[in-house]
C-alpha cells in the first residue's frame, strides 16, 4: 500500500510539472522574445535565456512608443484597458445585482419571463450581435470613447443569474426579520443582502475585470485612434507591420506587460475569488 501510495503521489506530481510546463513555456519564450533585437529574433532561433536588450525594449513601448506602427507610449493603452476592464466590471456587477434582486424578491407579472429572457442571452455573444451593436453605438455617438468600450458590453445574463441563486439561498425568515423592523427595499437590499454577497463580488469581479482587459474584436471595430485603443488592440496593430518592420520584440514585451495587470488582480483577490466560489456565508 505504501508502494502504491507512493507511486500514485508520483504520477500526480508528474503531471502536475507537465501541465505547468505547458502552460509556463509560452510565457517564457514571449518574455526571451522580448529581450532581444529584433533582426536577431527574426535571423535565428530563439534562445533559452534573455538577451540583452531586456531593459531598452521595455522602456521604448512604455515610453516614447513605436513611430513605425503608429502607437503611442504603451503605457496609455494599459490605461485604456484598465478603464475598461473596470468599467465592464464594475457596470456588470451592478446591473447584475439590481436585476437578481429585483427577480428574487419582487412579484411582477412575467417576472419568470423576464429572468428567461436575460438568462437566453447567453446564447448571443457579442461576436453574433456584433452589427447591431455597432450600429447602435454609432448612432449614439459612442465611437472612440471610453463610454462606447463600456456600456455595450455591461450586460451580463451569467452574474445575474449566479446573484439570482444567491438570493435564493438567503432564509425568509431574514427577510421577515427586516421587513418587521421596518427596512425598506433599498435598505435591506444594502445593509443585508450586499455584506453577505461581498465575496461573490469578488469572484465575480476578478472574472469580469479579466472578460473586459481581454476584450479584443470590440475594441478593434469602435477604437480608431491610436490614442485610445486598448492594449490587446494595440498588440494585433503592432503584428500587423511586421511585414516591413520586424517589431515581434516590442509585441511581445507588449504582451508580457498585458499579462502584468490581471495577474496582479488574480494574485491580491485570490483568497476571496476562491471564497466566493466554494464558501457560502448565509
Amino acid at each position: 500500500m505504501v508502494g502504491q501510495s507512493r507511486l500514485s503521489s508520483l504520477l500526480v506530481h508528474l503531471a502536475l510539472i507537465f501541465g505547468a510546463t505547458v502552460v509556463v513555456a509560452p510565457i517564457w519564450f514571449a518574455f526571451v522574445a522580448s529581450s532581444l533585437p529584433g533582426d536577431e529574433l527574426m535571423a535565428r532561433t530563439l534562445p533559452l535565456w534573455p538577451g540583452d536588450r531586456l531593459i531598452d525594449n521595455y522602456a521604448s513601448v512604455l515610453g516614447s512608443g513605436l513611430a513605425e506602427a503608429g502607437m503611442p507610449p504603451l503605457w496609455r493603452m494599459l490605461v485604456n484597458s484598465a478603464i475598461m476592464a473596470i468599467g465592464v466590471a464594475v457596470g456588470k456587477i451592478a446591473i447584475s445585482i439590481l436585476s437578481a434582486f429585483a427577480i428574487a424578491y419582487f412579484r411582477f407579472r412575467f417576472r419568470m419571463l423576464a429572468f428567461w429572457l436575460i438568462f437566453a442571452t447567453l446564447m448571443l455573444p457579442i461576436e453574433v450581435r456584433i452589427a447591431p451593436t455597432y450600429q447602435v453605438a454609432a448612432n449614439f455617438g459612442l465611437l472612440n470613447t471610453q463610454a462606447g468600450l463600456i456600456l455595450p458590453l455591461i450586460a451580463s445574463a451569467t452574474a445575474t443569474f449566479l446573484f439570482r441563486q444567491v438570493f435564493m439561498t438567503i432564509p425568509d425568515e431574514l427577510t421577515d426579520a427586516a421587513r418587521m423592523d421596518g427596512a425598506g427595499p433599498m435598505q435591506f437590499f444594502l445593509q443585508i443582502l450586499a455584506p453577505l454577497s461581498r465575496t461573490n463580488v469578488a469572484a465575480l469581479f476578478v472574472i469580469l475585470f479579466v472578460y473586459g482587459w481581454n476584450q479584443y474584436l470590440w475594441p478593434l471595430l469602435v477604437i480608431t485612434e491610436p490614442d485610445r485603443t486598448t492594449i490587446v488592440a494595440g498588440i494585433q496593430r503592432m503584428a500587423q507591420v511586421t511585414d516591413s518592420a520586424p517589431i515581434w520584440n516590442y509585441a511581445m514585451a507588449a504582451a508580457m506587460l498585458a499579462l502584468a495587470p490581471p495577474a496582479l488582480v488574480i494574485v491580491a483577490m485570490q483568497r476571496l475569488f476562491v471564497r466566493g466560489l466554494i464558501e457560502s456565508e448565509k
